[in-house]
C-alpha cells in the first residue's frame, strides 16, 4: 500500500496556528506546489528548472526583449542575494542597538536622551573620564531617579525589584506576541531550517508575519536577561528574508528546489551578521544546515554573507568600528605545554554538551507529554522570575551574556579594573608586573572566582530549562558563556601555577617582567569553542567562526584541538547534536547525512505493501475512467500512483502525482471538451480509436513521469538510504524484471532506520 509521504507529530497543531496567523503570507497557489507537511521531489524540481532554462535560452535568440529577459533571469539570483544581505544586516544592526538599550533600561535611564544605552549616554557626556567611563551624571539608576538614593539597602532593593519587573514585562510581552500572532517565531529555528532545506514543506514558517514577530520578540527576550542568545534565531530571521525575496521572482517562487538554494545562502548571511563572521557563516551553512549545496550556491552564499557583513559594519552597532563581536588582542604567546589544559577544556565541552542535550531533550519531552506544555506563558514567566532573582546579586549573571563573554575573553591589560585581574596587586598572589600602576585589590580574585563558579553552575542549570520555551531562543551565546567561564577559571589557575612554580622545567621562561605568565582570556576563548562544539558538534565552521569572532588568527591550533576533542568526547555518548536531537523529538522527516546505516537488510524488507496488507493502489495506462480515478483519489490520501500496463501484468510505465491528476481532471471539465465521468483516461502516446458515440477520452501522457526512480527488490537498504540522502527522493518504486512490486517512501526509510537502531519506531510518528 502506498503511504502518505511525510507528516510531523505536531502537524495538526502547527497547521492550525501557523497558516491561520501568517495572514501576510502569499495565498496557496494552484499549480506546481506541494501539500503542507510533505517533502518535495528534488529530481522533479531539477527537471522543471532544466526545462525552464532550456526554454529561456531558446527564446533569447528570437528578439532583443527575450535576450534581456534571459539576462535578467540569469542575474536574478545575485539580486536576491544582494537584497537578503541588505535586509539581514539592517535587521541585525537594529536588533543589536535595541538590545543594548533595553538591557540597560532594566537598571537605569539616560536623562539627556532616554533612547541612549548606558555606554552611549556616558560617552556623550563631557563629565565622563576614562577611569570612570561607566559613571556619569546623565545616567541615573532607578533608585537615584525615583528616591534620590544611589547607595544603601533601600536603593539596592528598589533597583532589584525594578530589574525583576522589567525582565518579567519584556518576557511576558514576547511570549504573548509569539502565542497570539506567530507560533512559528518560537525557538531557535535551526532544526526547522535544516528540515526545510532537506525538502520539507512548512507553510508560514518563513512568512513575513513570522519575520516581523521574531525580530521584535528577539529584542525583548534577550533584553529580559534569560539565558539565551540572538545568534541562532538570526539564522531564522535571515531565512525569512530569503523566502520573502525569492517569492518576488518566479524562478524561485515556482520551484521549491531553487528556493532552497536561496535559503542556504540566507542561512550563511544570518550567521554572518550574528557573529560578524562571513566566512564562518558560509561554512556553517555548508556543514550544519544545508542539505543540497552546489558550487553555485557556495558563491552566492559568500556574496550574501559579504553584503550582510558590510551592512552591519556600516551600522556599527558595537560602536568600536569593528565587525567582530568579541575582538581581542593578546600580547603573550601560547606554549605547547598548554595544549594539555586546552584538551581538558575540550573534554569538559564534550561532557557539557552531552549533559545539556540529554537533560534538555528530557525536559522538552516532559513539556510535550504533560500539562506543562499547555501553559507556555506561565512557564516563561516562572523561568524569567527565577533567572532575574538569582542573576541580579551576581555581577557576572546580571550583565548581558555578550558583555560577560567579552570580559572573559579579554586579558588583564584591557580589564585592569575587573575583579578577575585583582590578583595583580593582591599581596597573596603577586605577579612580576612592574609597569602597571598600583590599584586597590578590591574583593580579590578569590571572590571573583567564587562568583564566577556560582555563575557557571547557575548558567548550566537555567539554560537547560530555557532552551525550547515558546519564545525565540538561541543556544550559541549561552553555550559559549558556559565554556568561557570554565576556561577563564582554568586559565587563572594555570597562570598562578606557572608563577608560583616558575622554576619547573615545564614553566620555565613563561613568566617575564611586564607580561602575564599565560593569557587567561585565551582559555576562555578555547572553553567557549569547546562547549559550543559539544552542543552543536560543529568543527570546521566553529573554528572559523571563533577566530573571526575574536580576531585571534594565531590561536587556531588551540581552538582546533579543543573542538576536535569536544566532538570526540560528545560523540562517544551519542552522535546527535542539539539540533538533530530536537529534529527527532519533533518527528521531522530528516535524513541526516552523518548517520551511518550498515545493517544487512534489503529493499524487499522495507517496501510496501507488506505481507497481509492490501495490494498496491495503481493506475492502468488505458482502462480506468475519470470516475474510477476520482474515487481512488477520494478514498486515499496518497501523494501519487504508479501507472502500469494492466493489473494482470503490472509492468511499470511511470508515476503520476496526485495533485497533477486532480488539476488535470479539473481543467478538462472546465474546458468543456467532452470529458465526463465515464471518459477513459489514457497515459499512452497514441490512444486507440474509439467508437463514434464514446465519451471523449482524457489524455494524460504529459503529466506522467516516465522515468521514476526504481530499485530492485534485492537492492541493499544501505544503498537505498544513500540514494534517498544524495538525490533527495520523495519515494522510489521497487521492481523485479520490470514488474512493479512495491514502493518505499522517505517515511519508510526513517522508520526502518529507527527500528534498526533499536529505537521505538513510534517515536517517529508520521500519520
Amino acid at each position: 500500500m502506498i503511504v502518505q509521504d511525510t507528516n510531523m507529530v505536531n502537524a495538526g497543531d502547527m497547521n492550525g496556528s501557523g497558516n491561520l496567523m501568517d495572514f501576510l503570507d502569499e495565498p496557496f497557489p494552484d499549480v506546481g506546489t506541494y501539500e503542507d507537511f510533505h517533502t518535495i521531489d528534488w529530481l522533479r524540481e531539477k527537471s522543471r528548472d532544466t526545462d525552464r532554462h532550456r526554454k529561456i535560452t531558446s527564446k533569447s535568440k528570437e528578439s532583443i526583449w527575450e535576450f534581456v529577459k534571459s539576462l535578467l533571469d540569469a542575474w536574478s539570483g545575485w539580486v536576491v542575494m544582494l537584497l537578503i544581505g541588505l535586509l539581514a544586516g539592517t535587521l541585525a544592526g537594529v536588533i543589536d542597538l535595541a538590545v543594548d538599550w533595553m538591557t540597560d533600561l532594566k537598571e537605569g535611564v539616560c536623562l539627556s536622551a532616554f533612547w541612549y544605552s548606558h555606554e552611549q549616554c556616558c560617552w556623550t557626556s563631557n563629565e565622563t573620564t576614562f577611569d570612570d567611563r561607566d559613571k556619569c551624571p546623565k545616567w541615573q539608576k532607578w533608585s537615584e531617579l525615583l528616591v534620590n538614593q544611589s547607595e544603601g539597602a533601600s536603593a539596592y532593593i528598589l533597583n532589584y525589584f525594578l530589574y525583576i519587573m522589567w525582565a518579567l514585562s519584556f518576557a511576558f510581552l514576547a511570549v504573548s506576541l509569539v502565542r497570539v500572532f506567530a507560533p512559528y517565531a518560537c525557538g531557535s529555528g535551526i532544526p526547522e531550517i535544516k528540515t526545510i532545506l532537506s525538502g520539507f514543506i512548512i507553510r508560514g514558517y518563513l512568512g513575513k508575519w513570522t519575520l516581523l514577530i521574531k525580530t521584535v520578540t528577539l529584542v525583548l527576550v534577550v533584553s529580559s536577561g534569560l539565558s539565551l542568545g540572538k545568534e541562532g534565531p538570526l539564522v531564522h530571521v535571515a531565512c525569512c528574508c530569503g523566502n520573502f525575496f525569492s517569492s518576488l521572482f518566479s524562478k524561485y517562487s515556482k520551484n521549491e528546489g531553487k528556493r532552497r538554494e536561496v535559503l542556504s545562502a540566507a542561512a550563511a548571511a544570518g550567521v554572518s551578521v550574528a557573529f560578524g563572521a562571513p566566512i564562518g557563516g558560509v561554512l556553517f551553512s555548508l556543514e550544519e544546515v544545508s542539505y543540497y549545496f552546489p558550487l553555485k550556491t557556495l558563491w552566492r552564499s559568500f556574496f550574501a554573507a559579504l553584503v550582510a557583513a558590510f551592512t552591519l559594519r556600516s551600522i556599527n552597532p558595537f560602536g568600536n568600528s569593528r565587525l567582530v563581536l568579541f575582538y581581542v588582542e593578546y600580547h603573550t604567546p601560547w606554549y605547547m605545554a598548554e595544549l594539555f589544559p586546552f584538551i581538558l577544556l575540550g573534554v569538559f565541552g564534550g561532557l557539557w554538551g552531552t549533559l545539556f542535550i540529554r537533560c534538555n531533550i528530557a525536559w522538552c519531552r516532559r513539556r510535550k507529554t504533560t500539562r506543562l506544555g499547555k501553559y507556555p506563558v506561565l512557564e516563561v514567566i516562572a523561568v524569567t522570575a527565577i533567572t532575574a532573582i538569582i542573576a541580579y546579586p551576581n555581577p557576572y549573571t546580571r550583565r548581558s551574556t555578550s558583555e560577560l563573554i567579552s570580559e572573559l575573553f579579554n586579558d588583564c591589560g584591557a580589564l585592569e579594573s575587573s575583579q578577575l585581574c585583582d590578583y595583580i596587586n593582591d599581596p597573596n598572589m603577586t605577579r612580576p608586573v612592574d609597569d602597571i600602576p598600583d590599584r586597590p585589590a578590591g574583593f580579590g580574585v578569590y571572590t571573583a572566582m567564587w562568583q564566577l563558579a556560582l555563575a557557571l553552575i547557575f548558567k548550566i542549570i537555567i539554560t537547560i530549562f530555557t532552551f525550547g520555551m515558546k519564545i525565540p531562543s538561541g543556544l550559541f551565546i549561552p553555550s559559549m558563556a558556559v565554556g568561557a567561564m570554565a576556561g577563564r577559571m582554568v586559565g587563572i589557575g594555570v597562570e598562578q601555577l606557572a608563577y608560583h612554580h616558575h622554576d619547573w622545567i615545564i614553566f620555565r621562561n613563561w613568566c617575564r617582567p611586564g607580561a602575564d605568565c599565560v593569557t587567561p582570556g585565551l582559555y576562555a576563548m578555547v572553553g567557549a569553542a569547546a562547549c559550543l562544539g559539544g552542543v552543536t558538534r560543529m568543527t570546521v565552521s566553529l573554528v572559523v567562526i571563533m577566530f573571526e569572532l575574536t580576531g585571534g588568527l594565531e590561536y587556531i591550533v588551540p581552538l582546533m584541538a579543543a573542538a576536535v576533542t569536544s566532538k570526540w568526547v560528545a560523540d562517544a555518548f551519542g552522535k546527535e547534536g542539539i539540533y538533530e536531537a530536537h529534529i527527532h523529538l519533533n518527528g521531522y522527516p530528516f535524513l541526516d547525512a552523518k548517520d551511518e546505516f550498515t545493517h544487512r537488510t534489503l529493499a524487499t524488507d522495507v517496501m510496501r505493501p507488506r505481507r497481509g496488507e492490501p495490494p498496491l493502489s495503481v493506475l492502468t495506462q488505458g482502462s480506468m475512467t475519470v470516475e474510477d480515478v476520482e474515487t481512488l483519489i477520494k478514498e486515499t490520501d496518497y501523494n501519487g500512483f504508479p501507472v502500469v500496463v494492466s493489473k494482470d501484468s503490472e509492468r511499470l510505465i511511470g508515476f503520476a502525482q496526485r495533485r497533477e491528476l486532480i488539476l488535470a481532471i479539473k481543467n478538462a471539465r472546465q474546458r468543456q471538451d467532452g470529458v465526463v465521468s465515464n471518459s477513459i483516461m489514457y497515459f499512452t502516446e497514441d490512444p486507440p480509436e474509439l467508437p463514434p458515440n464514446s465519451p471523449h477520452p482524457l489524455k494524460l501522457r504529459r503529466i506522467l513521469n516516465l522515468s521514476p526512480f526504481t530499485v530492485t527488490d534485492h537492492t541493499p537498504m544501505e544503498t537505498v538510504v544513500d540514494i534517498f540522502r544524495k538525490l533527495g527522493l520523495r519515494q522510489c518504486l521497487v521492481t523485479r524484471s520490470g514488474r512493479l512490486l512495491g514502493i518505499i517512501t522517505k517515511k519508510d526509510v526513517l522508520r526502518h532506520m529507527a527500528q534498526m537502531a533499536n529505537q521505538d519506531p513510534e517515536s517517529i510518528m508520521f500519520n
